[in-house]
């Protein structure tokens, strides 16, 4: 809003001595033709003030086309595109064919610099779909006077898929995706972007796949669910919305690897390196689990004495044939309270092939591993589930414990999770200006627990705040967004921790090592984030 005033006050430059090749100055240089004097315009480019300018710079626009011929820019692939990520590299970014130098307002764009960057090097398209104000034509019209290029025609059509490849069919996944491994497909948001929204929007969700995703053809899909006595029903998708009554929640779903990398530190573990967004939340949509149970012939008690589970099995499967498997226990399937959901909506929409489509699993509370994707089967049995992923992974060990002594049939499956917490802003590293600090984050607890305070020590620990939790809360089975506003003096190093309590009082433990084990699961230790802060 400052800027916005600022910029009602005065005179701005003309958009057509803006410098248009600008890659050869190095960051920070005034370009010729007063590109320094252009920064009004540029924050206006994303959104800042932008209407201001706009009328002014259509008139100009069109005297300097009757002026002077159309440019013939350079060409350029996306290989090459792709070196600019940074300051000192000139940032660049594509729309469509076209290749701009965004370098100089990196540091005006209205959202911070660390959500333009993301988009370094390659397409604004997928960045600019998130936020509205984006579509608003004057926008793009203002980025094309910073247009340095176009991409080479080659790079217009997307590599033809490699037939023999089995992750080939995989879907199109958003680029501000932190990828922790390629196929099978891990990836989590940036920091930056998890809390942004109460709901993680479908493209941002972290995804956690074992195996390559199926393609599903809506139509022919059948769920099976089975049971001991020859019990047996198969369910089509349309039986499926059209039988049960939709039911939906609103719950997060962790991985038990999430914060794995900080066990990683302590001492190396095996898994995925899942920095602190292997979480998401989502509102859910579908049947739930208890009324398809119901139907299928089940009562709210067991089959038979002793303890049961419900088994699901995926559509993926591996080059065996062997599909990803999970269970859950009986009483938490067919509890009501469970809110344990066949869904096939999320957020609104009809579930994203990466996570699920057309039925997955949602349990809340309990660890994202029994949500299965894709789902094919449902199955009530006395026993748990055969598979890899329930009998010999996810599965939490003393620290003393090696890969020489473990012994995966002497300790339970992970089902709900202890209580977490994370910085999300500031970034590690970070320098921040004296005056008012804001630090961000998120926490939630398994079990259905709320979480009912974050505490914030800016001294790492010595000393403590309570954190705001403003906004929206979701009920017993989402996170909390928490907030917490402190002075803070220049030249300051600060270590700044984060801890939640749940309902239950439980609280996170205050370091990494006591709690580390050889697979790196349920990290919940303390989160420490160091910044300095400047004049």
């Amino acid at each position: 809003m400052l800027l916005l005033r600022a910029m009602a006050g005065r005179r701005l430059p003309p958009l057509t001595q803006l410098h248009r090749g600008c890659s050869r100055w190095a960051a920070g240089s005034a370009a010729p033709g007063g590109h320094r004097g252009a920064a009004p315009v540029l924050a206006a480019l994303l959104g800042l003030g932008a209407v201001l300018a706009y009328g002014e710079r259509r008139r100009r626009s069109a005297q300097a086309a009757q002026a002077t011929p159309a440019p013939q820019y350079p060409r350029y692939t996306r290989a090459e595109v792709a070196r600019h990520r940074t300051p000192a590299d000139r940032v660049w970014v594509t729309h469509g064919t076209e290749v701009f130098d965004v370098t100089d307002f990196v540091e005006l764009h209205p959202g911070g610099p660390d959500k333009l960057l993301l988009a370094a090097g390659g397409p604004l398209e997928p960045f600019w779909a998130l936020y509205a104000v984006h579509s608003q034509p004057h926008v793009l019209e203002l980025l094309r006077d910073y247009k340095v290029g176009e991409l080479s025609p080659e790079e217009a059509s997307p590599t033809p898929a490699d037939t023999q490849d089995p992750f080939a069919g995989d879907p199109p996944r958003h680029p501000a995706l932190r990828v922790n491994s390629l196929k099978p497909f891990n990836a989590e948001p940036p920091p930056e972007l998890l809390t942004q929204s109460f709901l993680t929007p479908n493209e941002l969700f972290f995804t956690r796949n074992h195996l390559p995703v199926p393609a599903v053809e809506p139509g022919s899909y059948r769920l099976r669910v089975e049971g001991p006595g020859g019990r047996s029903l198969s369910l089509s998708l349309e039986e499926l919305r059209g039988r049960f009554p939709k039911h939906e929640v609103t719950a997060t779903l962790q991985c038990a690897g999430n914060r794995r990398s900080e066990m990683s530190r302590v001492r190396p573990v095996k898994g995925l390196a899942w920095d602190i967004g292997a979480i998401s939340t989502a509102r859910w949509g579908g049947a739930r689990l208890r009324d398809v149970l119901l139907h299928a012939g089940f009562g709210d008690r067991p089959p038979a004495e002793g303890e049961w589970h419900v088994c699901f099995e995926g559509l993926d499967v591996d080059a065996s044939g062997t599909p990803y498997g999970a269970s859950i226990p009986f009483h938490r399937a067919i509890s009501a309270e469970a809110e344990v959901l066949l869904a096939y909506e999320m957020n609104g929409q009809e579930l994203p092939r990466d996570h699920g489509f057309p039925v997955r699993v949602v349990v809340p509370g309990v660890v994202g591993a029994r949500s299965v994707k894709w789902l094919r089967s449902v199955a009530v049995s006395p026993a748990e589930s055969p598979s890899h992923w329930q009998q010999n992974d996810y599965k939490g060990f003393c620290p003393s414990v090696d890969w020489d002594s473990v012994d995966f049939r002497a300790a339970p499956a992970i089902q709900e999770l202890p209580v977490q917490s994370a910085i999300t802003e500031p970034r590690p590293g970070a320098a921040v200006p004296e005056g008012e600090l804001t630090v961000k984050g998120y926490a939630w607890s398994g079990g259905g627990r709320e979480v009912v305070r974050v505490d914030v020590s800016l001294d790492g620990g010595r000393t403590w705040r309570v954190a705001e939790l403003p906004g929206q809360r979701g009920g017993r089975w989402a996170w909390a967004l928490w907030e917490l506003r402190a002075p803070v003096a220049a030249g300051s190093r600060l270590d700044i921790v984060c801890k939640a309590v749940d309902r239950s009082y439980n609280v996170q433990p205050d370091s990494v090592a006591p709690i580390w084990n050889l697979r790196g699961v349920l990290s919940n230790a303390w989160h420490h984030v160091p910044v300095t802060v400047t004049r």
